[in-house]
């Protein structure tokens, strides 16, 4: 090479992107198609090559051939064998392996070898992690097996490093007519975006985000919050005119579900069921939550609210914010594999490692659109991102000092002196809509009291968080202070102004759903604001890197101000601007 690319691709899979290099936000952009930011610090970001990632780069349409050519254009040096010879190797997999059904067997399934020797079908047969679902020869190419393994076997061979695409097809499930409106309630006219109307497609099995086939009827598709992705669930179930299960985060976001459903289609509100902890309505559709459905007293009981994907003949299920998709609920959807299954996140960053799972029992990325795109087409606001390290008193430096692991992160995360820059902000933005969001219920409780604003946390009641919501929204409340419960599915259309003040320590996923709060386009075209504050020279500075991570990888730069008076008046003059 001639030296010049913005990569820098190393033997261990990683590349490394030169900030200031011209061609940086290209590279940018390609590299999240097939691979995963790892770090971002000053001089060079840092992407790791994965399996899961390459497989996710195969599902939509990228060959071997399209990733090393990339890598090539963008590396300084020339990209090394061993990283050409292990692209090949995992996007070859992608395609090995597929399930196929036996027209004279309904109750069983194949196992077929493509484009592979049939010494692979003889690995498998050998591996003690596969021998529980009763393995077949079915000739050189084929192994047969139990239809009711379809999931467990999906998620073991994709462990083993072998995804298997799913063409054994799907139940129907009970028909459901209904129909798009084109006109809402309030006389506004009513249409999907071209990128919902791709995602749809994508999911129906028509394109992928690379613009070629795609196989459909199972997958995620990742769009930002804000950009409409219940619309997405709404013209899939359009789509499909079947009965649907549709599970949420919680039941504010149900309930949200619920009003789009109704408000976006023909279906009546008799025909649309709440299952929560309030209401247990099982109706043609039903929306529920994944807290309902992991309840029980004891943890020797079942879960005895999982029944629910049993309780009518859906032929679709929704997976909204999948990415918090709990384990129990793995179980139950690995034996539904037979459902067509949605997923719907602003990011498939999963902090426990699962997102091997989603891909093999929910289905490939099948379609996304990166965040700053949006932006710029208007769908979602303008956001600056900004982070305020803030100075410790010597008193609390000394006491943080003094003890270790997660009690210094709690220490600096509950710096009192971040209550005086939380006033300094409300001043400055004294005409928006502010949430103060953060982590711990005595931190929150100190800040409502000082600032006399309302506190939504775990233990308020359902109707009392739907009240103050809705206060917020018609602006009769200004600043509203919230726990970790309005991460998600909160719609707050006229909120322009996030502060975060301490947070699951370096949770990435958190860090884009505190940010999605914010995303809503606004009536007045304003630029909204993601405040992050932070103790410096702390273990929270050092977790804040990490939480910064995807939205870094989304085209968003966070400004770094130092606790002093400069850093008020550089905030003050980007608002007056």
């Amino acid at each position: 090479m001639n030296g010049a690319g913005a990569c820098i691709v190393q033997r261990d899979l990683t590349v490394l992107l030169e900030k200031e290099h011209p061609g940086f936000e290209q590279a940018k952009l390609q590299l999240a198609c097939f691979a995963e930011l790892v770090k971002s610090p000053a001089l060079f970001h840092t992407y790791r090559i994965t399996p899961l990632s390459l497989w996710n780069a195969a599902a939509d349409g990228w060959t071997a051939d399209d990733v090393v050519d990339r890598l090539r254009n963008m590396a300084r040096w020339e990209v090394p064998g061993k990283v050409i010879s292990d692209i090949h190797t995992w996007i070859s997999r992608y395609g090995s392996l597929a399930l196929i059904k036996i027209q004279d067997a309904p109750d069983m399934l194949c196992l077929e070898a493509r484009g592979t020797s049939p010494s692979l079908l003889s690995q498998l047969e050998k591996e003690p992690a596969l021998s529980p679902f009763r393995l077949q020869r079915d000739g050189s190419f084929r192994l047969r097996f139990p239809a009711v393994f379809r999931g467990l076997l999906k998620q073991e061979t994709a462990r083993l490093g072998y995804p298997v695409i799913d063409e054994a097809g799907y139940h129907r499930g009970h028909t459901l007519p209904l129909a798009l409106r084109t006109q809402l309630s309030d006389g506004r006219p009513f249409a999907l975006r071209d990128y919902q109307m791709e995602g749809v497609q994508a999911f129906a099995g028509s394109i992928n985000s690379n613009g070629k086939q795609g196989i459909g009827g199972s997958g995620v598709i990742v769009l930002p919050c804000g950009a409409g992705k219940t619309v997405v669930g709404i013209a899939a179930l359009e789509r499909l005119q079947c009965e649907t299960l549709i599970l949420t985060s919680n039941v504010t976001s149900v309930r949200q579900w619920i009003a789009e459903i109704c408000q976006k289609t023909t279906l009546s509100r008799e025909e649309v069921g709440e299952y929560s902890g309030d209401r247990k309505q099982v109706r043609p559709v039903t929306v529920s939550t994944y807290q309902i459905l992991t309840h029980r007293y004891r943890k020797e009981e079942e879960f005895k609210h999982m029944s629910l994907f049993n309780e009518r003949d859906w032929g679709l299920i929704i997976y909204d914010e999948v990415h918090l998709l709990p384990a129990p609920v793995f179980r139950a959807t690995a034996e539904i594999q037979a459902t067509r299954r949605l997923g719907l996140t602003a990011t498939l960053v999963r902090e426990d490692g699962c997102e091997r799972d989603v891909f093999s029992l929910i289905g490939p990325k099948l379609y996304e659109v990166p965040w700053r795109e949006l932006e710029e087409r208007g769908h979602i606001a303008q956001v600056e991102c900004q982070e305020i390290q803030i100075q410790m008193s010597a008193s609390l430096r000394e006491k943080y000092e003094a003890v270790q692991g997660r009690d210094k992160f709690r220490i600096a995360a509950e710096n009192p002196r971040k209550i005086v820059w939380l006033q300094k902000l409300l001043h400055l933005h004294e005409d928006r809509q502010i949430l103060i969001i953060g982590q711990y219920l005595q931190q929150l409780t100190q800040v409502a009291d000082v600032l006399q604003a309302p506190l939504i946390i775990g233990s308020t009641p359902q109707k009392e968080r739907v009240r103050l919501f809705q206060a917020f929204r018609e602006r009769r409340i200004q600043v509203l202070v919230v726990s970790k419960v309005a991460n998600f599915a909160v719609d707050l259309p006229d909120a322009s102004v996030a502060v975060q003040i301490s947070g699951s320590f370096g949770s990435r996923q958190e860090e884009a759903q505190r940010l999605g709060r914010i995303l809503r386009p606004k009536m007045s075209g304003d630029v909204a604001y993601f405040y992050s504050l932070v103790s410096a020279d702390s273990r929270e500075q050092h977790f804040a890197l990490r939480r910064q991570l995807f939205l870094v990888e989304q085209g968003y730069e966070y400004s770094i101000h130092s606790d002093d008076a400069s850093c008020l008046e550089t905030v003050t003059r980007k608002e007056a601007h």
